[in-house]
């Protein structure tokens, strides 16, 4: 009787997960194909990234069933464990890393991840180029802009960025397709999301990434193409995974 109830309470569980997911999912995708409607572009401009990290397996789960197949990690470690087995079962599974990469993390990071969105120092781009050419494998890469100028925050410094980007593609060889940025968490997002989307047109760029749960349709309608969507999918972040060593 009792492993009848436990299994009952699993599956009902699992049923109310598979629905807020799903649910969840729902809006998202509504509110990107107004932001698209409303600023006069092509929905299909726009990929969605939802940000899996730190998220329990149940609602990884979920997300999987409710048809998503693009996914954002900020861990190398962390995609390792959670990605690696489901990449053969998945074969269009599409993993973009976000967060910080280490320079001793950059080869497992070029086995994994089909695009980088943090490139931001020559010493990890050369790495990285090295990485590419042992493994025989060349992810698409951003480079990863300090629009705001913070000292504590990663990315390239706006003066820097053209000459970088330069080098990243002259120099080492990279598939620089666009740039990215995290606004200040205290500045209003839109002069720093026009201020990228400039950048990147001057650079001849066609990537975007910017935009994250609480102001992904302001991104879009400011040209992201691609947003980072994690909290309004997967519900608030459970932080119990260990930083990389």
């Amino acid at each position: 009787m009792i492993p009848s109830v436990n299994r009952w309470l699993f599956n009902r569980k699992t049923m109310n997960m598979n629905v807020e997911i799903a649910r969840n999912l729902n809006i998202v995708h509504e509110r990107i194909s107004r932001a698209a409607k409303d600023s006069g572009r092509d929905l299909s401009s726009i990929t969605l990234i939802a940000v899996s990290k730190q998220q329990p397996e149940d609602r990884i789960d979920a997300s999987l069933r409710a048809g998503l197949r693009i996914f954002g990690e900020n861990r190398v470690q962390e995609a390792e464990t959670r990605w690696s087995g489901r990449r053969h079962q998945l074969p269009n599974l599409e993993l973009h890393l976000i967060g910080p990469l280490q320079t001793n993390k950059a080869r497992a990071a070029i086995r994994l991840f089909d695009v980088i969105h943090t490139v931001d120092r020559p010493r990890l781009a050369e790495i990285l180029s090295r990485a590419m050419i042992e493994e025989e494998r060349r992810p698409a890469c951003y480079v990863q802009v300090n629009s705001g100028e913070e000292e504590q925050k990663a990315g390239v410094a706006p003066k820097d960025v053209k000459k970088f980007v330069s080098m990243c593609i002259e120099k080492y060889g990279l598939n620089i397709v666009g740039l990215m940025c995290i606004p200040p968490v205290h500045d209003a997002p839109a002069p720093h999301f026009a201020f990228l989307k400039k950048m990147a047109d001057d650079l001849g760029l066609s990537g975007v990434s910017m935009g994250m749960s609480a102001d992904y349709p302001l991104a879009i309608e400011l040209g992201a193409t691609h947003v980072r969507v994690g909290s309004a999918i997967f519900g608030e972040r459970i932080s119990n995974t260990p930083a990389d060593p």
